[in-house]
């Protein structure tokens, strides 16, 4: 088998059969991926170029080990035909058709369908709003969409919503009635009297994380004036691999002790030799000289298995940090660094 096709991957493989389907069958299957999957699966689709019979091949066998043992079930079948008909003819006139097809089935949530919405079209929607309302709406879109948001908001704005976010509790049916009587000028009873938890640190993190560093440096100094503690926690949660080098030789040491070698050797496969040097002085002379040997020896690796051992590396440090073993960020009283 060639190599290229034994390494794809499922996301490839499923957009080879797609591709395989007429339109129609595409459409509905496309209809029930969630925003994240579908932008996935169409830069699959658009990526793959020629598909021989090797690759279409390899897809469906792949395929049906996957799912001989599974049935076919018919699954929100209304909400295929909401989604085709808005990818057809636009949100206001799908949902007037849809009414009219069948008046008696309510209106689509407007906070599902501001998940749809692009950055620039959700923007102009909180303009002005105050913060616990765009806070409550941020934190149900994927985090790059709602990094991009929070990018447009008044500089003086962003530290609060973040702050807002990151201690959002239970929301009442209230205020998401308000929140969607804010995206579409209408309230919506869809959410039943059970309170909607949402947010929380890990959010703020995610949003922060796919904001870029210049966001970071503003906001998070703002957040730790606000609370320390609340700032300690979000940073645990944004912890990514680079965050590691900047840990002192002692808190290195005490990860390195975390992580088994072949662990580490693929995860120093994906960073540059300068980079690696933050690993080494934290080891002696004769073990990092070891370990960048292993690592000229391993030849290649796939980008997965580095990505997999890096984030054990980063789960490892979230949970010397939780245990108080090594410390991240802006742990003194005057500065955040």
């Amino acid at each position: 088998m060639n190599a290229a096709v034994a390494t794809m991957d499922e996301a490839e493989r499923a957009a080879v059969m797609v591709m395989l389907l007429e339109d129609d069958q595409a459409a509905q299957i496309l209809s029930q991926l969630e925003p994240r999957e579908l932008r996935l699966l169409g830069e699959k689709m658009c990526a793959l170029g020629a598909i021989g019979p090797e690759v279409i091949a390899h897809a469906i066998t792949a395929f049906v080990e996957k799912t001989e043992k599974l049935g076919l079930v018919a699954h929100d079948r209304v909400g295929q035909v909401r989604s085709m008909m808005t990818r057809a003819v636009g949100e206001v006139k799908a949902d007037n058709l849809m009414q009219r097809i069948l008046p008696d089935q309510p209106a689509a949530s407007p906070l599902e369908l501001a998940r749809w919405l692009t950055p620039q079209a959700l923007s102009p929607l909180i303009k002005g709003e105050h913060p616990q309302a765009i806070a409550v709406l941020l934190v149900q879109l994927d985090p790059e969409v709602a990094a991009e948001v929070l990018h447009t908001l008044p500089t003086e704005t962003q530290p609060e919503v973040v702050h807002r976010i990151a201690t959002l509790g239970p929301v009442s049916p209230d205020a998401i009635a308000m929140l969607e009587e804010l995206l579409t000028r209408r309230i919506g009873e869809c959410h039943g009297q059970a309170a909607l938890s949402i947010g929380g640190p890990r959010e703020a993190a995610e949003i922060i994380n796919n904001s870029g560093k210049a966001m970071e440096k503003r906001v998070m100094p703002e957040i730790a004036r606000m609370d320390k503690a609340l700032a300690r926690e979000i940073e645990n949660e944004m912890f990514k691999f680079e965050h590691l080098f900047a840990l002192d030789a002692q808190s290195m040491g005490a990860l390195l002790r975390e992580v088994d070698s072949d662990t580490l050797i693929d995860a120093l496969k994906g960073i540059a030799e300068e980079e690696r040097d933050n690993f080494f002085r934290a080891m002696s002379s004769r073990a990092a000289d070891g370990v960048r040997d292993e690592i000229a020896a391993r030849g290649r690796v796939k980008l997965a298995d580095v990505v997999a051992a890096q984030k054990q590396m980063v789960t490892a440090a979230r949970r010397l940090a939780a245990d108080g073993v090594i410390a991240f960020g802006s742990s003194g009283d005057d500065e955040y660094v």
